[in-house]
């Protein structure tokens, strides 16, 4: 960018050096320091500070004088182009970084869902495994359960049978006692009768 002193920059906004002075001198206006230390500003500055505006040569008497000032209005229009255009290109690299940075982060947060989403199938089939081990354990005590309440009725029916063919067997036993009693008994009054009805 261009950078004049004092004086042009006087000439360049219409106003007078004393006021372009006082105005650095109290940080309205900003300036560099050129290398033999002489206070210099930038024309994009003064045109931010006081505007610049079209000097006519008419006291001068010299076209030249008109012509080199219509020169450097045109350069300063151009530099102040050129550093909107820059300052343009700025901002959207500075959009395009916190794009980028979106970007990035998204991809973090991406990366540690599929981490957790990961841990937590992991955990899920694990339990299922758990769970299928736990019914087949519950399934082998219900089959084994039933066996002994079915061997328990088995042994329960056995001894019920053999009570039963034991009470029959004693039964049985009885009556052919009762029997041979009662023959003895008819076959003694057979006889007895018999006795008595000779001895008659």
């Amino acid at each position: 960018m261009a950078k004049v002193g004092a004086q042009r920059a006087a000439d360049l906004t219409g106003k007078s050096k004393s006021t372009i002075q006082r105005a650095m001198n109290t940080g309205k206006l900003s300036y560099e320091l050129d290398p033999n230390g002489r206070r210099i500003i930038d024309v994009s500055e003064l045109e931010r500070c006081f505007g610049l505006q079209k000097q006519d040569g008419g006291n001068s008497g010299s076209s030249a004088g008109t012509g080199s000032v219509e020169q450097e209005l045109e350069k300063v229009t151009a530099m102040l182009e050129a550093d909107r255009m820059k300052m343009r290109i700025e901002m959207l690299e500075n959009q395009l970084e916190a794009a980028q940075d979106q970007i990035d982060d998204l991809k973090g947060q991406r990366d540690q869902w599929q981490k957790q989403a990961s841990q937590v199938l992991i955990t899920s089939q694990f339990s299922q495994k758990q769970a299928e081990q736990l019914q087949a354990q519950l399934e082998e005590r219900e089959r084994r359960a039933k066996e002994r309440r079915q061997q328990k009725v088995d042994e329960q029916m056995q001894r019920m049978k053999a009570h039963n063919e034991n009470a029959q067997a004693s039964s049985q036993a009885e009556k052919t006692a009762a029997t041979e009693v009662e023959d003895d008994e008819s076959f003694n009054f057979a006889g007895l009768w018999k006795k008595v009805k000779n001895r008659g």
